[in-house]
């Protein structure tokens, strides 16, 4: 299976030191790959990065081959690349429509043939939508808005869909619906980068685990081969039952 989004001896940061340090990872056609990591390894930077956020000081950004380097974050979103953030990812003081409409109006979503701001296909993935269109984006839920970032970035059709902490401070339900929807999008053909601390549940879901430490990948495996690990649960699934040290930092 090719690969439709691929990063290569990518270094970036702030200031004068690199706090990614030669990553190389790609996303496989239709898959999910999540990205896990203690606090500081550097998962916020590299997202940052191959959005358009942060410019990468070296290596490479490729979707479908093509280099996104000099692109801008709109330009990626252009060419395909959708990004959500943790936070501040819709406008609170504008209703649920008013949300999609920007979004289809500035990442370049096309209006369906009967002047629907939601296609069929969104429709089908976000149901509960139109019923809160009326509603200001701050008095929903944080599961609620977090499915509306969803649906405004899916506005732009991606062919690579990134998500940043999707479930952070959610409670198990919405986690549980926030999991569900990528999944679903994902079954609509659209590959997904995620990174994620709820790395249990993430997992679950996801095909390929990437765990980054110190600005480095340390490991990339399917993620159910990453889930059974006992070192990595202790790490990162909340397996208090395991002392091996940090990866990287065995003996």
């Amino acid at each position: 299976m090719s690969d439709i989004f691929t990063v290569a001896g990518l270094h970036a940061g702030y200031g004068a030191g690199d706090i990614l340090k030669g990553i190389d990872a790609a996303v496989p056609q239709g898959k999910i790959v999540t990205v896990i990591g203690p606090n500081g390894s550097g998962k916020s930077t590299l997202i940052k990065t191959l959005a358009g956020l942060l410019p990468a000081r070296q290596g490479e950004v490729r979707l479908e081959g093509r280099r996104l380097n000099e692109l801008t974050a709109p330009q990626r979103v252009r060419a395909g690349l959708s990004y959500v953030p943790q936070e501040y990812n819709v406008f609170r003081n504008l209703t649920v429509l008013e949300n999609l409409k920007i979004s289809l109006e500035f990442m370049g979503g096309a209006r369906t043939s009967g002047g629907a701001v939601l296609s069929d296909e969104l429709l089908a993935l976000f149901p509960e939508l139109p019923e809160k269109f009326r509603v200001r984006a701050g008095a929903l839920s944080g599961g609620q808005r977090q499915m509306l970032a969803f649906a405004c970035a899916l506005t732009s059709q991606p062919k690579v869909l990134m998500l940043d902490e999707p479930s952070a401070g959610l409670s198990p339900k919405y986690m549980a619906d926030i999991f569900g929807a990528v999944k679903r999008v994902n079954g609509r053909g659209v590959s997904v980068f995620m990174i994620e601390q709820n790395a249990t549940e993430a997992l679950r879901i996801s095909d390929i685990c990437i765990v980054l430490a110190n600005g480095r990948v340390r490991l990339c495996a399917p993620a159910a081969e990453v889930a059974g690990m006992s070192d990595v649960h202790s790490l990162y699934l909340g397996d208090a039952r395991e002392t091996t040290p940090p990866l990287g930092e065995a003996a």
